[in-house]
């Protein structure tokens, strides 16, 4: 498939497609008349791609990361390191800080939003947590 294809069929922009080969996330096919071309595995590979940006990972520790992860059939990869698996332990414990944060910071808002709306006839209040 075509780079606008694989856009599409993404959701990611053709411009960080092109930055994810430049930083060796994802890599095409040339065409004789050198246009890219994308297996369908590309759709697979840009949505791990960004579920690890989103993670808060950066594309150096992606790039290292992705050659270790389960192929799309589930088979195991032999490329992990112990120095990655290190890494990326630090990555979750630094995940896990964030969502603590942000949980403390939602309780602090459901308290004012409950403080805020007692005398209101009417008011929302704050949801119940998940």
């Amino acid at each position: 498939m075509r780079i606008g294809e694989l856009a599409r069929r993404s959701g990611v922009s053709e411009r960080s497609l092109r930055y994810y080969e430049q930083q060796g996330l994802l890599r095409a096919e040339r065409t004789p008349g050198g246009h890219r071309d994308y297996g369908d595995w590309a759709v697979d590979r840009v949505v791990r791609v960004q579920a690890l940006y989103a993670a808060g990972l950066n594309s150096r520790t992606i790039a290292r990361l992705l050659p270790c992860m389960r192929d799309a059939d589930g088979g195991p990869n032999e490329f992990a390191t112990a120095r990655l698996v290190e890494e990326l332990i630090g990555e979750r414990e630094r995940v896990d800080r964030v969502i603590a944060d942000l949980v403390r910071s939602r309780d602090v808002l459901d308290e004012a939003i409950e403080t805020a709306s007692a005398g209101l006839k009417g008011a929302r209040t704050p949801r119940a947590a998940p």
